[in-house]
């Protein structure tokens, strides 16, 4: 039997689900017009965070929450300005790590106050410290979840 919303949750619902458009979308206008997606600059910041500044691209398509086909789309291209480059894995040899390079780091350091500006400009300006923390702690929850795993809800936020 379908449990269906009732007004105020569809509310709710349809709130949560247009912010996180709206949310992207101001962060990859942001980006964009530093010739950079919102993807590409999460998987370079991803990367950045790694220990060695290398990762196992199955495992950064599970981190940023895109398909491996996707990750390898946006490596090439990233490959291409030089910020990144693939490897063999260094545990079996048989993955393919991505490594950021000397250039992409640079890069990334010239948009990181860039991606900042937009997350405050469209989401923190907008909340209190409080109400910010209670909703990461609940979208912590929801992911967990939904990924079976506390290290993507951790890592991701």
């Amino acid at each position: 039997m379908t449990r269906w919303l009732d007004q105020q949750e569809q509310h709710a619902w349809r709130a949560i689900l247009r912010s996180g458009h709206v949310l992207r979308a101001a962060m990859d206008e942001a980006l964009v017009q530093h010739g950079v997606s919102l993807g590409e600059y999460e998987l370079l910041s991803m990367l950045s965070e790694a220990p060695g500044c290398r990762m196992r691209m199955s495992v950064l398509a599970d981190l940023i929450v895109q398909s491996r086909s996707r990750v390898s789309h946006t490596a090439t291209r990233l490959e291409r300005q030089g910020w990144v480059e693939r490897a063999p894995s260094r545990q079996d040899g048989r993955g393919v790590e991505l490594a950021l390079t000397d250039a992409g780091h640079a890069r990334l350091s010239e948009l990181a106050p860039i991606h900042v500006e937009s997350v405050r400009a469209a989401l923190l300006d907008h909340l209190t410290r409080e109400e910010l923390l209670a909703h990461g702690q609940l979208m912590r929850r929801v992911l967990v979840a939904t990924r079976r795993s506390d290290d993507e809800a951790s890592d991701a936020v």
